[in-house]
C-alpha cells in the first residue's frame, strides 16, 4: 500500500490496533484494511520471582501498554505526519493461563503467572476428576491449589480472569474472554462454545464440600468466539492506553485472546490439520484436530482456536530465556572491550554460528530450565551447562547446544503426541526464536523432523494476530468464518518460506536428545542441591 493510501486509512479510521502483553515485551501494532502493519511500538519488561512466585506488577502492565502505545503514536507521526486519535477497532492479547483473583477491583494476591509450577497436586486431582488433562498452568488448577492450601483469600473471590481478560475489563468494563484464552482457564465444550457444563457441575460439588460461597461459572468471564462484540473503549480505558488524552473512546474491541490463539491467527493455523509452533520465552506446538484424542495425556493440553475448534498443545515453560541470557553476556563483553555492537547483530552472529557447529553439538549438554518443566517432571529448574573431557567445546558447538536445549523438551512432548497419529503437513513457526533468518527454522525442523515454514511477520506474530482478530470483528461479512477471512483476505498470497529437515541435522539432534534425556538426572541433582533445605 502506498504512503498516501496509508495516510487515508489512518485519517478515516480504517485501521485496527493490536496490543499484546507478552512475557518479555508489550507490543502495539497498527494495521490498515489491507492487514499489513504500518506502525508499531513496544516496551520491554521481565517477570519477577518474589516469595516463590513468578509474577508481574499490574501497575507495570499499564505502564508498558502506555509506553508501547506512545511509541506507536510517535511512529505514526514520524512516518505519516499524523496525530493518531482514533482507530477502527482494538484487540488485547496476553500470556495465557495463570491466576488473577479479584474482590471487586481489588487484587487479592499477586498475579500468579503461567510459569509457576507449584500446582501439581491440584492438577493431578482435577485431571482424575474430569478425565481431562488439567495442566498446572491453568487458572482452575491455581484456584483449586489455593483451596487445597487453605488460603484465606479464596472465599472473597468474585472474579477470576487471565491477563488479557483483566486488561479488556479495565478498558471496556466487560467481563468477557475469547474462547481460546478461556480454554486455558477451564475446559471448553467445543459444540456449545462455552465452559464444559458437566465439569462445571463436578467442580461446583467440590466448592460446596469446601464451603465456598460461589459457583464456578459465577466467577469466570463470559466466553466469546472470534467475531463477537466485546464492548467499546470507555473514557477510562482510553486514558489507560493514552494518558495524554488524544485517543478517543467509543472504539469497538474484539474478544481478548491468549498468545496461543493470536499465534494461530498470525500463522493462519486455525483450520483442521494445520499446526504452528511458537518459540519465545516459552515454546509450544499446536495442532487443530478433527476429533478428540483417544487418551488423556498429562503432557498434552486440549485448548481451542479463537473460533472454538479443538487444538492439541504441547507446551513447555522454558525456551529462549537462557539463550537470551548468554547473548546478553556477550553484549556485556563487547561493551567491556570498547565495542558498542547492536544487540540484533550479536543475535544474528551467534545464531548463525550455531549452524557451523557439529550436528550433535560436539557432545556438549545444556538445560534451559529457568523455571520448572512439567513434561520432564521438574517443579523447579536451574539453567545448567556441562560437558565431559573430550567434548569439542567451541563457540559454534556452544551455540548449537543452547539452541538444541531450547527445543529439546518440546520434542519429548511431541513424541508423546505422535502416538495419536496426528496428521500435519508442515508447521508454521513464529516468535523471537525464528527472527534470525533460517537458523531457528532449521533447528526446529531438525528437532521435530517436519517441514517448518516461517512468515516475514514471524518475530511479531502475536500483536499482529490480535490486530487481525480486531479487523475480523469489525470488517467481516455476515456468516464469514474466521478461516474464510484469513484465507481470502489476509493470506491469499502466502509469502512463507518452507524449510525441509536436513537429514544430518535430524540425526545429530537425535544423538543430542538421547544425551539430554540421560543427563536429566544431572539437572535434577542441581535443582535439589540449589533448592534443598
Amino acid at each position: 500500500m502506498s504512503v498516501d493510501k496509508v495516510i487515508e486509512c489512518i485519517s478515516c479510521g480504517r485501521t485496527s490496533l493490536g496490543i499484546e502483553i507478552g512475557s518479555t515485551r508489550i507490543k502495539s501494532v497498527l494495521i490498515t484494511d489491507d492487514h499489513e502493519p504500518v506502525a508499531a511500538g513496544s516496551f520491554e519488561w521481565e517477570s519477577e520471582y518474589i516469595d516463590g512466585n513468578w509474577t508481574y506488577s499490574l501497575d507495570d502492565v499499564f505502564k508498558g501498554i502506555q509506553e508501547s502505545y506512545r511509541n506507536l503514536f510517535e511512529d505514526v507521526k514520524k512516518r505519516y505526519g499524523l496525530t493518531l486519535s482514533r482507530v477502527g477497532s482494538i484487540g488485547i492479547s496476553a500470556m495465557m493461563h495463570g491466576y488473577l483473583a479479584f474482590e471487586g477491583e481489588k487484587l487479592l494476591v499477586p498475579f500468579r503467572t503461567w510459569r509457576n509450577t507449584y500446582t501439581e497436586k491440584a492438577s493431578k486431582e482435577l485431571t482424575g476428576m474430569f478425565q481431562y488433562n488439567i495442566p498446572q498452568r491453568w487458572s482452575i488448577a491455581h484456584l483449586y491449589q489455593a483451596i487445597l492450601n487453605g488460603e484465606d483469600h479464596v472465599k472473597r473471590i468474585d472474579y477470576l480472569v487471565t491477563l488479557s481478560g483483566y486488561v479488556h475489563w479495565q478498558l471496556t468494563g466487560k467481563k468477557v474472554l475469547g474462547i481460546g484464552d478461556a480454554s486455558g482457564m477451564f475446559p471448553i465444550d467445543i459444540h456449545a462454545k462455552d465452559y464444559n457444563g458437566d465439569m462445571l457441575c463436578l467442580f461446583d460439588s467440590v466448592l460446596k464440600d469446601r464451603n465456598m460461597p460461589f459457583r464456578t461459572r459465577d466467577i469466570l468471564p463470559k466466553v466469546l468466539a472470534a467475531g463477537a462484540d466485546a464492548g467499546v473503549l470507555t473514557e477510562k480505558g482510553a486514558r489507560l492506553i493514552d494518558p495524554a488524552g488524544r485517543l478517543k473512546p467509543g472504539i469497538p474491541l474484539c474478544p481478548p485472546e491468549g498468545d496461543a490463539g493470536t499465534g494461530m491467527v498470525a500463522t493462519n493455523s486455525i483450520a483442521r490439520y494445520t499446526g504452528n509452533v511458537s518459540a519465545g520465552t516459552s515454546v509450544f506446538a499446536m495442532f487443530v484436530l478433527d476429533k478428540e484424542l483417544k487418551k488423556v495425556y498429562p503432557e498434552i493440553d486440549l485448548v481451542t482456536t479463537p473460533a472454538g475448534d479443538l487444538v492439541a498443545m504441547v507446551h513447555c515453560n522454558n525456551c529462549s530465556s537462557e539463550l537470551n541470557a548468554w547473548v546478553s553476556l556477550f553484549k556485556e563483553y563487547t561493551l567491556r572491550m570498547g565495542f558498542d555492537v547492536e544487540i540484533g547483530r550479536i543475535y544474528e552472529t551467534l545464531f548463525n554460528m550455531a549452524l557451523e557447529g557439529e550436528e550433535d553439538g560436539g557432545e556438549l549438554l545444556a538445560y534451559n530450565y529457568l523455571s520448572g518443566e512439567h513434561i520432564t517432571g521438574f517443579e523447579k529448574g536451574c539453567p545448567l551447562f556441562t560437558y565431559r573431557s573430550g567434548s569439542v567445546f567451541n563457540l559454534a558447538n556452544f551455540m548449537r547446544t543452547l539452541m538444541y536445549s531450547s527445543v529439546a523438551t518440546l520434542r519429548i512432548g511431541m513424541d508423546i503426541l505422535n502416538q495419536e497419529d496426528i496428521r500435519i503437513n508442515n508447521l508454521r513457526g513464529h516468535g523471537g526464536f525464528f527472527k534470525t533468518k533460517g537458523v531457528g527454522q532449521r533447528v526446529m525442523a531438525a528437532a521435530l523432523n517436519v517441514p517448518v515454514s516461517v512468515l516475514d511477520t514471524a518475530g511479531e506474530g502475536g500483536a499482529w494476530g490480535i490486530a487481525l482478530l480486531a479487523s475480523y470483528m469489525k470488517n467481516r461479512q455476515k456468516d464469514e468464518t474466521l478461516t474464510g477471512y484469513l484465507d481470502g483476505k489476509v493470506f491469499a498470497q502466502d509469502d512463507s518460506s518452507v524449510l525441509e529437515p536436513d537429514e544430518k541435522d535430524v540425526k545429530g539432534f537425535n544423538v543430542f536428545l538421547e544425551r539430554y534425556k540421560r543427563g536429566l538426572e544431572i539437572e535434577r541433582a542441581a535443582v535439589e542441591s540449589l533448592y534443598g533445605d
